[in-house]
C-alpha cells in the first residue's frame, strides 16, 4: 500500500512538474571599448514582459501576409534596471581594476537572481567595433539568458 501511495505521489508531482511553464529573463552586459573612459558601460534588465506575436509579420509563398498590431514605439519598453559599470579603458590603456569591478557587480547580480530561483540557462557574447587598425572604439555585449520553471 505504502508503494502505491508513494508511486502515485510521485507521478503527480512529475506530472504538475511538466505542465510547468518555463520562463526566460536576459540581463545584457554593456561593456565600452572607448579610451580615456568616454564610453558608457551598463548592466540592463528589463521589468516589463512583450509579447513578441504582435511585433511579428508574417509572410508566405503568396502575397498575403499578416502584419503584426504593434507599432515601433509601442516596442520600447520603459521599466528596466540599469546598473552602471565602469568601462574596459581608462586614459592610460586597458584597466584591470575596473574589469575585476564589473566581474563583481556581474557575479552579485547573477547570486541575486540564483537566489531568486532563476537558473542560468546560456550565455552569449560579442563585440562590435570597425576592425580597422586605427580603431579605437566599440562595445563588447554579453547576454545572460535564466530560466525558471
Amino acid at each position: 500500500m505504502k508503494k502505491y501511495l508513494f508511486a502515485a505521489l510521485l507521478l503527480l508531482g512529475l506530472s504538475v512538474q511538466a505542465f510547468a511553464q518555463t520562463k526566460y529573463k536576459v540581463v545584457t552586459v554593456v561593456e565600452s571599448i572607448i579610451p580615456m573612459g568616454l564610453g558608457r558601460s551598463r548592466m540592463i534588465e528589463t521589468k516589463t514582459d512583450l509579447d513578441v506575436r504582435g511585433a511579428t509579420t508574417e509572410r508566405t509563398s503568396g502575397n498575403d501576409s499578416k502584419q503584426g498590431d504593434v507599432k515601433r514605439d509601442d516596442l520600447k519598453v520603459d521599466a528596466f534596471a540599469e546598473t552602471k559599470l565602469l568601462n574596459f579603458f581608462s586614459a592610460v590603456g586597458i584597466n584591470f581594476q575596473n574589469i575585476a569591478s564589473n566581474d563583481a557587480l556581474v557575479s552579485s547580480k547573477l547570486d541575486l537572481l540564483a537566489a531568486d530561483g532563476w537558473e542560468l540557462a546560456f550565455v552569449t557574447s560579442g563585440v562590435e567595433s570597425k576592425g580597422s587598425k586605427d580603431d579605437e572604439e566599440g562595445i563588447y555585449i554579453t547576454r545572460y539568458i535564466f530560466k525558471k520553471n
